[in-house]
């Protein structure tokens, strides 16, 4: 089994790697590869010489900061000799954009990248004096037009409201460039507002079809079956009659019915999640695909879902609600399902080796929100001696918050990430992700069952991309909001405080 993690999670490294840094050589890309995986592969060695044994801190830290500084040198090194997608267009290469939002990264490399040779300036001297038009000094006073990578940044001074300003430049913009150009409300390292207009991806046909696809109803409906039957033959198991192969299957088809309990409220769960994000994203007329489940034949009989947005966020509000919207409507389902489940579980004596998914035994104390739910569901007879034996409704929605927990994670792209971007700012939002990894490595040390999580989190970039109006603020309801859904993540991955576990068991 561990193994098997090591080669999911080395897939989820190159994935991510060749997604999200510039384009590199073969070369190039394993290397940064086997820096970024040799934490993982020096704990995992650890934990399998020495399994009795915690993993050391100096191990544990040591390998995070020097992989991180060497990952950091390699590509400083690099980066003056890595083409850029402005060059490689103007060579005339054909440079795939999957998601229109792409067109947003660009302004987050425009204050980083003024050292680097100006391209071709994409407006002429008629057209430069018609954005200037775009410009009045009741909305933003503008001191200078430069041409960066990508992108016609556009720096002055903001006057009023920013949202009101950037609808309004937003739409004088259009009104003389059509849709040529996305425009952008963002703050450089300074924290001063600039606009920069970046060409829109969405008016080539064939990145149209990339950024605006049809629904593929029968992709997803055929993902969805496929999780149902990987997931009821793991619900079989957990029921205590497992299926070892497709005989007996066909001698026995009611053995699946055992499974049911099990993968109904799990994909239940996993697409209130997922739908969540697609209506939200369909509110705020975002293009999106359909929620796609993954199927695993092992382990828990799935990966998940996702839903892929393909727009770009209009504004940190629209960002803050299709993060928020999946964990909330998940949260609504699993909360319930893991109380009826709790309340029809059983309560056994406690082992000595307990862990996250131990579902024959866990330890309620190994949460707060579990240890809570225990003791008004199963009162005293839950003591701090003894375990609880989950009902296959209960393991669904058990996964249910913790599936709701690493999404709520605030790093990058995660939920999390998205709803602390729009609610400190992308900068404000990347220092707590740093902040994040730090504490879940130093939890991982008390609970090794998260260091599947720890090795995650490493993988994902800590900031996320830019809305158009990165600018607005959020509201305070919004902020509350965001708020209770982090002590919400706290609930659930944080351990009992032994001053607590006396009171709760």
């Amino acid at each position: 089994m561990p193994y098997f993690w090591l080669a999911i999670l080395g897939w989820l490294t190159y994935f991510i790697l060749k997604r999200s840094v510039p384009p590199l050589t073969g070369r190039q890309l394993w290397l940064l590869w086997l820096v970024m995986m040799s934490p993982s592969l020096l704990w995992m060695g650890w934990t399998l010489t020495n399994p009795n044994e915690p993993i050391p801190p100096a191990l544990v830290f040591g390998s995070f900061m020097i992989c991180s500084f060497l990952y950091l040198l390699m590509l400083r090194n690099w980066r003056g000799t890595l083409p850029t997608k402005a060059n490689e267009t103007e060579n005339g290469s054909d440079t795939p954009i999957g998601q229109a939002s792409n067109a947003a990264k660009a302004a987050a490399e425009i204050v980083a990248n003024r050292d680097r040779p100006k391209p071709k300036p994409p407006l002429n001297s008629d057209e430069e004096a018609q954005l200037r038009q775009c410009f009045s000094w009741t909305t933003f006073v503008l001191n200078k037009i430069e041409y960066r990578l990508q992108a016609v940044v556009c720096q002055g001074k903001l006057k009023g409201d920013a949202e009101q300003v950037y609808g309004t430049v937003q739409k004088n913009v259009e009104g003389r460039f059509g849709d040529r150009f996305l425009v952008l409300l963002q703050e450089d390292f300074q924290g001063k507002p600039f606009f920069a207009l970046v060409p829109n991806p969405q008016v080539s046909p064939k990145l149209k079809k990339l950024v605006n696809p049809t629904y593929r109803y029968g992709l997803a409906s055929f993902l969805f079956l496929l999780t149902l039957l990987t997931t009821t033959l793991i619900g079989t198991g957990l029921a205590g009659a497992p299926i070892t192969s497709a005989e007996s299957i066909i001698n026995s088809p009611e053995l699946l019915l055992q499974g049911l309990p099990y993968a109904i409220p799990l994909l239940l769960i996993l697409g209130f999640h997922e739908s969540g994000h697609f209506f939200a994203a369909r509110h705020y007329k975002l293009k999106s695909t359909l929620p796609y489940f993954i199927p695993v034949p092992g382990l828990l009989g799935t990966f998940g879902a996702f839903v892929q947005i393909r727009s770009p966020m209009p504004n940190r509000k629209t960002l803050f609600d299709v993060g928020i919207a999946g964990p909330l409507a998940g949260l609504v389902v699993a909360l319930p399902l893991l109380i009826w489940g709790v309340h029809h579980s059983q309560i056994v004596p406690l082992q000595e080796q307990t862990s996250f998914l131990n579902f024959a035994a866990l330890n309620p104390r190994i949460s707060i929100l579990m240890a809570l739910l225990g003791r008004l569901l199963l009162g005293s007879e839950l003591t701090t001696s003894s375990a609880v034996a989950l009902h296959p409704v209960a393991i669904a929605g058990y996964l249910g918050i913790l599936v709701t927990a690493l999404n709520l994670m605030p790093i990058g792209q995660l939920d999390g990430g998205h709803m602390v971007h729009a609610m400190f700012g992308q900068r404000g939002g990347a220092m707590i992700g740093q902040v994040t990894r730090i504490l879940v490595i130093c939890l991982a040390l008390l609970q090794r069952d998260l260091l599947i999580w720890a090795f995650m989190l490493l993988l994902i970039p800590a900031m996320d991309e830019p809305a158009l109006n990165d600018v607005s603020e959020l509201d305070d309801r919004r902020d509350g909001l965001g708020l209770a859904a982090l002590a919400m993540l706290l609930l659930i991955i944080l351990p009992v405080p032994p001053a607590l576990a006396n009171l709760l068991l």
